[in-house]
């Protein structure tokens, strides 16, 4: 097959020339290496020059709006789409890169697959023409995949024909495997004998991160020893809790060790639009790493952890967040579901494109 990928160039913030990873990286790689012809378009908005580089087998252009204008921007998207005649043209990352997908498999006669890994719409949830546009490709996709089940059933509700909605999880990069915890605490800087509970990623109290610190406020008051372990450079007002330690940004590199480094791994993720159907990656970090993990009970992340409640938390209570853990890191527990690979995910998607062919 020859497959079509249109994503933005930075999603999550991360260039995917300079900084390849997750579903955008890996899925067009992968399918390279089966045999097929891959070429992704990455599109920005930032004023980045033009860029076409071979990476792990996959052609990989990058197209700025703002550098070339709206015009010879959509006459550049049609000639690459056009010159690489695909059968397939994917669209991820958001709701413009499915609209913009669409546009382009009319253009070429490919068939259309949309792929998500979070609502989109809300994102933006007053866009909504853009959201308008967004089910408009959904509808038409000859394949919708989606991160989880209920993510799965949320766009099936916009489809009237076609297959039904295929789940392809969120996966953890392969670099996310076990390592020595004591190792990876001297690389970071940390203390070798300290308890750390840790939450690797953005702070955002619309994404119910405030319920954390209330928690570890609670966790603390029983364990004065604790401390709580945060990447990038959360507010100044969780700076100052007692007992709170920030990394700064790392390097990639690194982030495997820093979640190594943690006696226990916390995921939150608040009841809105956006939180119903977050899939987080990070929860797949910490699983492939074996690391006790505390996480609030949407119905995404429960399906995540196979249901364990060992690991599951009500939302919104803070009480019960702190009290599991410090149950987990009195008896830690890594009993999960089996760990997925981006190479299975992978070749779930080669078999529902080929079943379309």
């Amino acid at each position: 097959m020859r497959l079509l990928f249109v994503c933005k160039r930075r999603p999550q913030q991360r260039d995917l020339i300079e900084r390849p990873y997750g579903r955008f990286h890996h899925l067009p790689r992968l399918l390279a290496a089966r045999g097929h012809e891959v070429k992704v378009l990455l599109c920005s908005h930032h004023g980045l020059p033009e860029v076409q580089v071979s990476l792990a087998g996959v052609e990989w252009t990058g197209l700025d709006v703002r550098t070339l204008g709206i015009r010879c921007f959509q006459q550049a998207m049609v000639q690459q789409a056009s010159s690489f005649a695909p059968d397939w043209v994917i669209g991820c990352s958001d709701t413009w890169y499915g609209w913009l997908a669409s546009w382009l498999a009319r253009r070429t006669g490919a068939r259309l697959a949309v792929d998500a890994y979070d609502n989109f719409e809300a994102y933006m949830p007053w866009n909504l023409p853009v959201h308008q546009l967004w089910r408009h490709a959904v509808r038409r996709a000859d394949l919708v995949t989606a991160a989880g089940p209920q993510l799965a059933e949320l766009l099936q509700s916009h489809r009237r024909r076609g297959p039904p909605v295929t789940v392809l999880p969120m996966a953890a990069d392969p670099e996310f495997v076990p390592q020595d915890k004591a190792a990876c605490r001297q690389a970071l800087g940390l203390a070798v004998q300290a308890t750390y509970v840790g939450y690797v990623g953005s702070w955002s109290v619309s994404r119910g991160s405030s319920l954390l610190i209330d928690a570890f406020r609670r966790a603390r008051a029983a364990r004065p020893d604790l401390q709580l372990l945060l990447s990038g450079r959360p507010p100044r007002e969780v700076l100052d809790e007692s007992g709170v330690i920030a990394t700064g940004y790392l390097p990639d590199a690194q982030l495997p060790m820093l979640l190594n480094a943690l006696d226990l791994a916390c995921v939150v993720v608040a009841d809105t639009g956006f939180g119903r159907y977050s899939y987080p990656a990070k929860l797949c970090e910490a699983m492939a790493c074996h690391i006790p993990v505390v996480a609030t009970a949407t119905e995404a992340v429960r399906w995540m952890l196979g249901g364990h409640a060992e690991h599951l938390v009500l939302l919104g209570d803070a009480q019960a967040f702190a009290e599991r853990m410090l149950g987990l890191l009195d008896t830690p527990n890594v009993e999960y579901p089996p760990v997925q690979t981006w190479e299975r995910v992978a070749t779930e998607l080669e078999v529902r494109l080929l079943s379309i062919m």
